[in-house]
């Protein structure tokens, strides 16, 4: 007895000391030194206009709660204090990096009682531990040989990594910051003790070598760009001073990466800074070849600019990642294909996006209207430009246009004398202005300072930020769309090519050593559900055996057919001849539909109503029709099909009306598909009517609880619910974010979804009234099933790893709050990240057995090149026409269910079939795609067709959050968002 307690207070001690250890580890090391200080060159020179700084990312919060904590009472979600590594602002601002492990300083306390000799440990702060793996992976399937475009780094533990801290004034762009670290460099290696660093272009420099002193100052000479057909002696250039400080910030070696990569301590973090560097000091060829955008380099080597209209044109290029998994550290690198702004005149690059400014250039006395001025200053807004008017190029970022017209502007000089722009510009550089009729760019936010738009030209490398088209979206698709082994071959290419991640000294001068080949790993392929359809009153079941997994519903029924005995058609625009097709689609349409088992009936309530297209654009004039046929069928109308010329922004007001003034559901479709009347066409509409007026497709035959017996029970019904953050376009300053959650409400067949959205903060991804959306959900349930959901499975789509501790630490709380209005309600809860936006991709080991085609449905991967401890997973439940298919990428982060791997990846894939919309199993879980439609549908409420003027020019209003109208009770229980 006395050994185990000398054990016991021998371990505890041991834990008390590696707390402070990492805590020391992870604290800043300012060393104080003498500062040195190495100039040259210094004149007086006149200052390059810099580029706006970047904004430095917020530091990530830490997160509290234990995994598979029990919450007794509320005082358990009340936030425990807890001191916060003090990390490096550069390391805490890389929000690309996969955060998977919370940084942790824990405090461990021991108390002995003499009286009955027990020891206890006691955390007062204790950390929020992610779901395990609760197994070495699931063995459900069969085995197959995969690729992955990951490749294994090999790294040196002791190689160690001196973190510098770089400051320069005047604060340049990062071209012109990369600039001054290479002159440094090249002109200053024997204070830099002939290192070759790496440079993240902003505040910090890593370097394999330690530098002679802790602090030093130097002054750079650069000379100011000029044109490019310009060839002027450096001697008579320009040169413009920029001061240099580079302080020494951290000493840290791999020892701790490689003990965690090895599964050594359970709560010891991830060293992020370390990880961090080694990214930097991969990036570093390609950023030096290739122009970066986010995590991607993009170059016209690899394949050239490709014009997609509108302005833009599109690169080719590939992204990459560093990441740990189970075999270690991994690069991931993708092919990716992006658009960009055409660097072309301003007035050039106009007319291509909008047909008024051909017709503005045309008739030169014709001045821009003010929707028209509004729409030109939100494409050029904080586009950067150079003007073509002088020798020097320097670049300017567009703040605004002008409120006058070139004609009648007028500046003050250097002598407060007011000055006419147009006479300016004739008598400094002798050129007429052209364009008087359009306003000038204005570059400044504080003093006026405008150029013409005819004198600028688009800096090239600037990624195109506005929304593309459906041209746009669909040429942008085309040349990203690379089969398998094609897009395996470029990946192949990048990594063998002049500019991949492992070419130059910098891998070397770190000891890094990037594999050339991808890694090779064994999947399975899960087997497909028996599915349960409709037969004429009758169930039949169903095994989907094609190699694509989808079944042909035209030999049976849907499994529950509904009866739409009132419905109305209306048309907005549309040729005589193609309105004469509507009689002919309402009888194929109701024909379509008894074929499927669902009563349509064949005569409208109303005879067919022909309205104009503008009537969409007039939310007034629309509501008023709606009402109008609404009350014809005595306010009793079940369906509302309208069918369009054209896509319209009026869509957004026809769905708000239809679902909150007057509570119908609606269904819309396109002249153009009417008139093939296809029969997969008009499949298609009849199961979307049937699950928005309370049919449903499609159901398991054999019901979870028979699938999965070890959690599921017949009579104990499980909510699989899903939650989803849609955020307005990037060039929206001002429009509120909408949050969805969508939960089942039938169990076991778990197949139709209730839901409820919220407007909220701009751009806020963690779900503000999640506790209150959740618990009108378990509502609604508790009215279907007189009882409350035994286990909550919620699948929480749209966020990235940096916010899994945020989000879960915000959002499980407020579900625990959801179930605490119920007394001694506390079901056990698993939550679960969807992931659709990453770059792992699976290529089929022998490509003459698949023919070049992608992976199988159902092709799932849990080891290898997933976490190395925590419990995720790869699923492609779908089968990948087009292109490349995209496995969804699963991750546990909290689990009381306790699921072993095989029950959670049965279980998605299980679901996956029974979406109500196709005959197919879908890429993602039903829950999460729900909500990602509901939260579509919430934003189209806020759209307005005839809006006020745009709010997102000026940044002096505050973002405003505006609620969402209140859908009806009609549809409040309805699919009507499908």
């Amino acid at each position: 007895m006395e050994e185990e307690e000398a054990k016991t207070c021998r371990k505890c001690a041991s834990m008390e000391r590696s707390a402070r250890e990492s805590e020391r580890a992870c604290s800043y090391q300012y060393l104080q030194s003498s500062s040195k200080i190495y100039a040259f060159g210094c004149q007086n020179l006149p200052s390059l206009l810099p580029l706006s700084p970047n904004i430095p990312l917020q530091l990530r919060e830490t997160p509290f709660f234990l995994q598979n904590q029990k919450f007794e009472s509320k005082t358990h979600l009340k936030k425990v204090s807890s001191r916060q590594n003090n990390l490096s602002l550069a390391t805490s601002s890389y929000c690309k990096l996969q955060d998977f492990t919370q940084d942790i300083q824990r405090k461990v306390v021991l108390t002995c009682d003499n009286k009955n000799g027990t020891k206890t440990v006691d955390a007062q702060t204790k950390p929020m531990v992610l779901a395990r793996r609760p197994d070495s992976g699931g063995v459900e399937g069969r085995v197959i040989t995969l690729f992955a475009n990951h490749f294994l780094v090999q790294f040196d533990p002791s190689q160690r990594i001196f973190h510098y801290d770089v400051e320069i004034s005047p604060n340049p762009s990062k071209d012109i910051a990369r600039k001054i670290k290479k002159k440094l460099v090249e002109e200053h290696s024997a204070v830099l003790s002939g290192a070759l660093p790496v440079y993240d272009g902003r505040r910090t420099i890593y370097s394999p070598i330690e530098f002679q002193e802790n602090r030093v100052e130097f002054y750079i000479s650069l000379p100011i760009s000029v044109g490019k057909t310009m060839k002027i002696p450096e001697k008579l250039q320009q040169h413009k001073i920029f001061r240099v400080n580079i302080k020494l910030v951290s000493k840290f070696d791999g020892k701790v990466l490689n003990s965690y990569l090895n599964k050594g301590d359970e709560f010891a973090p991830l060293p992020q800074e370390y990880i961090h560097a080694l990214d930097i000091v991969l990036r570093d060829s390609p950023t030096e070849k290739c122009l970066a955008s986010g995590r991607s380099f993009y170059t016209s080597s690899m394949g050239g600019e490709k014009e997609i209209g509108g302005g833009a044109v599109a690169l080719r290029g590939f992204f990459q990642s560093l990441r740990p998994t189970q075999q270690g550290l991994a690069l991931n690198v993708d092919f990716s294909v992006t658009a960009f702004h055409e660097s072309i005149g301003v007035i050039s690059y106009l007319q291509k996006r909008f047909n008024f400014i051909n017709d503005v250039c045309q008739r030169n006395s014709r001045t821009l209207m003010n929707e028209e001025k509004r729409e030109v200053e939100k494409a050029l807004k904080n586009i950067r430009v150079f003007v073509c008017h002088r020798e020097t190029v320097q670049r300017y970022r567009v703040y605004s246009l002008t409120e006058e017209v070139t004609e009648y502007l007028w500046f003050p000089d250097r002598n407060g004398k007011n000055i006419r722009l147009v006479n300016y510009f004739k008598d400094h550089y002798d050129y007429d202005v052209k364009y008087r009729h359009l306003p000038c760019l204005q570059i400044s936010r504080r003093k006026p300072c405008y150029l013409p738009m005819e004198l600028c030209v688009i800096c090239e490398g600037q990624k195109f930020l506005g929304k593309l088209s459906d041209d746009q979206t669909a040429k942008i698709l085309k040349i990203s769309c690379q089969k398998p082994m094609e897009r395996k071959a470029i990946i192949d290419g990048v990594m063998e090519g002049p500019f991949g991640p492992s070419r130059g000294n910098k891998a070397k001068e770190f000891k890094l050593q990037v594999e050339r080949n991808m890694t090779q790993l064994t999947g399975r392929i899960l087997h497909p559900p028996k599915l349960k359809l409709g037969n004429g009153g009758h169930v039949r079941n169903l095994t989907p055996s094609r190699h694509d997994r989808q079944w042909n519903v035209l030999d049976s029924h849907v499994l529950e057919g509904t009866r739409v005995e009132r419905w109305a058609i209306i048309s907005f625009g549309g040729t005589p001849d193609q309105k004469s097709i509507i009689p002919r689609f309402i009888n194929q349409l109701s024909q379509k539909c008894e074929k499927l088992g669902i009563f349509l009936h064949k005569n409208t309530v109303v005879s067919p109503q022909f309205e104009p297209m503008h009537v969409l654009g007039n939310a007034k004039i629309l509501e008023s029709k709606l009402k109008k046929i609404h009350a014809a069928a005595l306010n009793n109308l079940q369906l509302l099909m309208c069918v369009m010329e054209r896509k319209h922004k009026g869509y957004a007001d026809l769905k708000r009306i239809a679902e909150t003034s007057i509570g119908v559901v609606s269904q819309c479709c396109l002249y153009s598909n009417l008139g093939k009347l296809s029969s997969q066409f008009l499949a298609n509409v009849a199961l979307k009517i049937n699950a928005k007026v309370g049919g449903c497709t499609v159901a398991l035959y054999n019901s979870l609880p028979s699938q999965i017996p070890r959690l599921f029970r017949p009579d104990n019904p499980v909510i699989f619910m899903g939650a989803d953050v849609t955020h307005p376009h990037p060039l929206d300053d001002f429009s509120p974010s909408v949050a969805a959650v969508v939960g089942s409400i039938n169990w076991p067949a778990a197949n139709k979804y209730i839901s409820r959205m919220r407007s909220q903060t701009h751009r806020q991804e963690i779900i503000q009234d999640l506790t209150a959306m959740v618990g009108e959900i378990l509502d609604d349930f508790y009215e279907e099933l007189s009882e409350l959901p035994g286990r909550i499975i919620f699948f929480r789509d749209g966020i990235s790893e940096t916010q899994f501790y945020k989000v879960l630490q915000e959002e499980l709380r407020a579900i625990h709050q959801a179930c605490s209005r119920f007394p001694s309600y506390k079901p056990p809860i698993t939550f679960v990240v969807v992931q659709k936006r990453h770059h792992t991709r699976l290529f089929p080991c022998d490509s003459d057995q698949f023919s070049d085609e992608n992976v199988p449905p159902g092709t799932v991967v849990d080891t290898v090149i997933t976490h190395p401890r925590e419990f995720d997973f790869y699923l492609c439940s779908h089968w990948g026409v087009k292109g490349t298919s995209r496995p969804i990428h699963y991750h546990v982060l909290w689990d009381e269910n306790q699921f072993t791997s095989d029950e959670m990846q049965k279980l998605v894939y299980n679901l996956c079939y029974t979406f109500v919309r196709c005959t197919k199993p879908i890429s993602l879980v039903p829950p999460a795609y729900y909500a990602h439609l509901a939260a579509y549908r919430g934003s189209l409420y806020l759209a307005r067709s005839d809006s006020s003027p745009s709010t997102t020019i000026s940044l002096a209003s505050p973002p405003k959050t505006m609620p969402l109208p209140k859908l009806s009770e009609n549809i409040r229980k309805l699919m009507f968002y499908c």
